[in-house]
């Protein structure tokens, strides 16, 4: 995802500047260790349920003050630096917007991707 292509593509809404206060953006990358124990990380597999993750997607495009929610999550081999996860949410004030980026980054991580870690 090109962020800012993303992000002017909203703001061309001819209702985007009437219901739009805030843009949060999550930009997960792939990370060169382990969370679980520190070790090195030479690259992932990663399964992406783009049918679950478009669920959830439209579960929270019904929250207040929501205007509409972007995401790209891939799939495959990746390796540490790489681009694993976009979410864009816009909407109208911070106290609507922070909380639904924060709840469905934890539901698409723990419901739409499984990743396996891999070493060298």
């Amino acid at each position: 995802m090109d962020i800012s292509k993303t992000i002017a593509d909203l703001k061309a809404r001819p209702d985007f500047s009437d219901n739009v206060g805030m843009l949060l953006v999550h930009n997960g990358t792939v990370r060169g260790w382990s969370r679980q124990d520190r070790s090195s990380v030479s690259a992932i597999e990663v399964k992406a349920d783009a049918d679950r993750i478009a669920v959830l997607r439209q579960e929270f495009l019904q929250c207040p003050g929501i205007y509409d929610i972007v995401i790209e999550a891939r799939s495959g081999l990746l390796k540490p630096g790489d681009d694993l996860l976009f979410i864009v949410v816009a909407g109208d004030i911070r106290e609507h917007v922070k909380p639904v980026l924060a709840d469905l980054l934890d539901k698409i991580k723990s419901e739409a991707v499984i990743k396996k870690e891999l070493s060298d």
